[in-house]
């Protein structure tokens, strides 16, 4: 099955109550998770509900605000997820013949997961495993949420376990953060840095250790469920596909007519499309301008020119005037509120 890369994807609820789960056991409760996300608590307490992408990655903006102090929380959380959390996608990977096709049919059916990164798989003489390329994710959720994708991956890995399977080590493309150590003691596997890629590295024989639970009726009906479930959860509305690219590698510089060229439609039909869906490009614009200053300011010493910049604003003024706009304030009135409110 073809995914259109200008297709998104809704993800279950149970995936943002391990989140907001998780939160709570670090002191933080259900109002500050869901804040701005358009969750309710009741859409949590029913197992059917779907949520769109940037409602999740809001809630991820959330927990990351309130709990900026834990160490490597992105590769913790991430350990929370098991194959029952996947429902359907979850028990595919368990009767799949071999660990080969159960990471084939994984990749296949990748929406249906937690994943926000690319997956690949790698294969050589030697070795076996998967790649991540996290380039398509907003920068300052990218180091997140490729600890969480990473984690998530090697916990189903373990859960799939046989004997004699094991993870030989995770690499990562970035420099080793202050958490390093404290994502290696997570996991129990050995943690390199600046690598050529993030990848989890197997060894090649293990893609061919047979699975347990293996039924090829069940794989074929499976298959059929994961595909049905990909139809539901597929979101094709305009305003969420402009949103993906402003979040995405297009940013939030682009102008209107380079995201209509993207999505192949006139910028006449893309003002027209947004008007039915009750919006307009220059509000998606400033809504993820609004919620990326508002990170940038509480969570890193940048300047406000260096913000501006990375909004997309071709001088401080005119970010500081928006800013006033969205929130009543100046960004250093912000700025030095937040560190207020921040815990010691």
């Amino acid at each position: 099955m073809g995914i259109s890369k200008n297709v998104s994807f809704q993800h279950p609820i149970v995936i943002s109550l391990v989140m907001v789960n998780f939160a709570a056991q670090h002191g933080v409760d259900v109002q500050t998770c869901l804040q701005g996300t358009g969750i309710t608590e009741a859409q949590l307490r029913d197992a059917d509900a779907l949520i769109k992408r940037e409602q999740e990655m809001r809630l991820v903006e959330n927990i990351m605000r309130a709990l900026p102090d834990v160490p490597a929380l992105g590769f913790e959380l991430g350990l929370r997820y098991n194959v029952a959390t996947f429902g359907i996608w979850g028990f595919a990977l368990r009767i799949s013949r071999n660990l080969r096709e159960a990471i084939e049919s994984a990749l296949r059916y990748l929406p249906l997961s937690t994943a926000y990164c690319r997956l690949a798989i790698f294969s050589n003489q030697q070795e076996y495993g998967i790649t991540a390329d996290c380039s398509d994710i907003p920068p300052h959720l990218q180091q997140f949420l490729l600890e969480r994708d990473t984690a998530t991956a090697v916990n189903l890995f373990n859960e799939l376990a046989l004997s004699g399977l094991s993870v030989l080590r995770i690499e990562f493309q970035g420099k080793a953060p202050a958490h390093a150590d404290r994502i290696e003691a997570l996991c129990g596997i050995a943690t390199q840095f600046e690598c050529s890629r993030n990848a989890i590295v197997l060894r090649r024989q293990d893609a061919e250790l047979p699975l347990p639970m293996f039924d090829m009726h069940l794989v074929r009906l499976l298959e059929a469920q994961c595909r049905a479930q990909l139809e539901r959860r597929q979101v094709e509305g305009v305003t969420n596909q402009v949103r993906q690219l402003l979040l995405g590698t297009m940013g939030l510089m682009v102008s209107l007519e380079d995201v209509a060229s993207q999505l192949a439609m006139a910028p006449r039909s893309l003002r027209r499309r947004l008007a039915e869906e009750g919006t307009n490009f220059r509000d998606l614009v400033d809504e993820e301008r609004k919620q990326l200053a508002s990170q940038l300011l509480e969570n890193t010493d940048m300047k406000l020119e260096e913000i501006a910049l990375q909004l997309g604003y071709g001088d401080t003024p005119s970010f500081t005037r928006a800013f006033r706009r969205w929130l009543g304030q100046s960004p250093n009135e912000y700025r030095k509120a937040s560190k207020a409110e921040s815990p010691s």
